[in-house]
């Protein structure tokens, strides 16, 4: 008996990544980190796995509904030696970019990194409640 296991979601996961990849601003992007993006009551919370990112060469920006995760994994000094070496890391520089929604606080966007894992935090506008108008009869 075979087992499958179907991720309904991988191959969508898998083109974002693409795109990502196909709409950088420059050909330099060497990795695309994996992102979650979760929507809660009062915010979003956009969380980037950066293991091995020095917090300082990391970029979170904000600009005309688009927000940007930007940054670069530096290969450490390696000592070259005639023996084996198997390098899977990837190293150089990412960005990931995403559509805010129009109900976000850009202003109030707050970002921290903590074992590895960037955690951007995008609040929600408080909702407005529709006001009726009256109209006036002349």
């Amino acid at each position: 008996m075979n087992i499958a296991i179907r991720e309904p979601w991988g191959l969508l996961n898998r083109l974002s990544r693409d795109f990502d990849a196909l709409m950088a601003p420059s050909t330099d992007v060497a990795y695309i980190p994996p992102v979650d993006v979760v929507e809660e009551k009062d915010r979003y919370v956009v969380r980037a796995d950066l293991p091995g990112v020095d917090p300082a060469d990391i970029e979170v920006t904000a600009e005309k509904g688009i927000l940007t995760l930007r940054g670069e994994r530096k290969a450490g000094k390696r000592e070259h030696s005639d023996g084996y070496e198997r390098i899977e890391r990837v190293m150089g520089s990412f960005t990931r970019r995403f559509a805010l929604p129009e109900n976000v606080q850009a202003d109030e966007i707050k970002a921290k990194f903590v074992h590895g894992v960037l955690e951007v935090t995008i609040p929600k506008q408080p909702e407005v409640a529709a006001r009726r108008v009256s109209v006036e009869v002349h």
